[in-house]
């Protein structure tokens, strides 16, 4: 063998070597714009850790949500890192699906995630999931239009006025909708948003004795009122409309009003993406005058699912895309007007980001005004604004969210889409135990 050739075997099988240690990290995430923002700037992860790589699986909302919960309770393994959010992480944990994440750096400071996301993702002092973004939801409306209308939106308007106002501002002929509001069958996309709604209206989904309450009448009036003003002010087809589709309806200038998550504010201020982001105005999310607004809490968070082979390298991830020098990579490269919002103190104590952001001061009001454990104006046995904390919910959600879209939809009414959700909740909560 001659010098070459046993150079060239020698270097070949350090590459191989290379090659076999690596490391391949699949990333189950959801098609929002955060998300997908930071798949695009992972080069900065990758080079500070070649022994690494990377592999995205992006899906839809309600598709993720399908394949991760799959993926865990039959103990898959077809993924390292999942997108999940509030609901999931503290029911998961307490099933032991979830890594606790005790090892994400000296310098990642746990400590200064904001109370509110904290708490909801830290079971028996343990987090077991980093918040890559954290929301509430508020009004979004356009400026221009109220201005137009002789109107002024209140700081913390009711539902009442933001039913007329939508009224007013509607123009069909020019494609213009005074509102846009989730219709999307799914717990997470329909029902986040008419569940949050119905707490303003001193609805519940259960009382004290898990009894399901969909036929009494704060229920009839909250989703009378909502199917009423979706049909004379919102846009055609809105059934079919989830977070994505009102965002893009919004950008383009479609719509007045719109009432989603707060994480949209830098969505549709982006000159880039969006054709009104020098007309838009921002409010608390509604109320009836009960003492309970349409304010929800959330965050998409980053976990490690039990079992993973790949637990040090999967905290390498989550601690560089939920860590502060994140924050400032986005800013760096998109401005401070665009980076994750919701999850770290420290963020809305930066004067930059405050200056950028003039949506800061009420994302955060209304991520501090959320409250979990009091959700409705009635007693509640369960934990959760737009969602019930129990594993039964995700079937039950969509299921209801199912019957609810139907009505907006015109194929049956409220009364038949209120009966049949009641018939449902009683039949499953019975089968699962809640109620003797």
């Amino acid at each position: 063998m001659n010098l070459r050739t046993f150079l060239l075997g020698t270097c070949s099988a350090v590459a191989l070597a290379g090659l076999a240690q690596a490391e391949t990290l699949t990333i189950a995430t959801v098609n929002n714009a955060d998300m997908i923002r930071m798949q695009k700037l992972t080069d900065d992860f990758t080079s500070k850790n070649p022994d690494i790589t990377l592999e995205w699986v992006t899906l839809e909302e309600n598709v993720l949500r399908q394949r991760v919960t799959t993926d865990i309770a039959t103990k898959g393994g077809q993924y390292d890192i999942m997108t999940i959010g509030t609901y999931e992480v503290p029911i998961w944990a307490k099933q032991g699906w979830l890594v606790p994440l005790d090892n994400l750096g000296a310098d990642y400071d746990v400590d200064d995630l904001l109370p509110a996301i904290r708490s909801g993702l830290t079971i028996d002092d343990k987090l077991y999931a980093a918040p890559f973004y954290g929301e509430s939801s508020m009004v979004m409306y356009r400026k221009d239009l109220f201005e137009k209308a002789g109107l002024t939106m209140p700081d913390a308007p009711t539902w009442d006025f933001i039913a007329d106002a939508a009224r007013k501002i509607t123009d069909k002929d020019g494609e213009i909708y005074g509102i846009c509001l989730r219709g999307k069958a799914g717990w997470g996309e329909n029902m986040a948003f008419l569940t949050a709604t119905a707490n303003a209206f001193g609805a519940r989904w259960f009382d004290e004795n898990w009894k399901p309450q969909f036929d009494q009448p704060e229920w009839k009036n909250a989703l009378d009122f909502y199917v009423k003003l979706m049909n004379d002010a919102g846009p055609p087809g809105a059934s079919s409309n989830g977070f994505n589709e009102n965002l893009s309806l919004f950008q383009t200038g479609k719509c007045g009003m719109w009432i989603d998550a707060t994480v949209a504010a830098s969505f549709v201020t982006n000159p880039k993406e969006s054709t009104v982001a020098d007309k838009v105005g921002f409010a608390l999310a509604p109320d009836t005058g009960l003492g309970k607004r349409g304010n929800w809490l959330w965050a998409w968070t980053l976990a490690i699912p039990a079992g993973s082979q790949k637990v040090e390298a999967a905290e390498k991830f989550i601690s560089w895309a939920t860590g502060k020098d994140y924050l400032k990579l986005v800013a760096d490269k998109e401005g401070w007007a665009n980076v994750p919002p919701g999850t770290r103190t420290s963020l809305y104590a930066n004067a930059e980001y405050q200056k950028a952001a003039p949506f800061a001061k009420m994302t955060l009001d209304s991520i501090n005004a959320a409250d979990p454990k009091n959700p409705s104006v009635k007693p509640v046995p369960y934990v959760g604004v737009q969602f019930v904390a129990i594993p039964e919910f995700q079937g039950l959600g969509t299921a209801v969210g199912q019957q609810f879209a139907a009505a907006l939809a015109g194929q049956m009414s409220v009364d038949d889409a209120l009966a049949s959700a009641q018939k449902l909740t009683e039949r499953e909560m019975t089968k699962a135990g809640y109620i003797k």
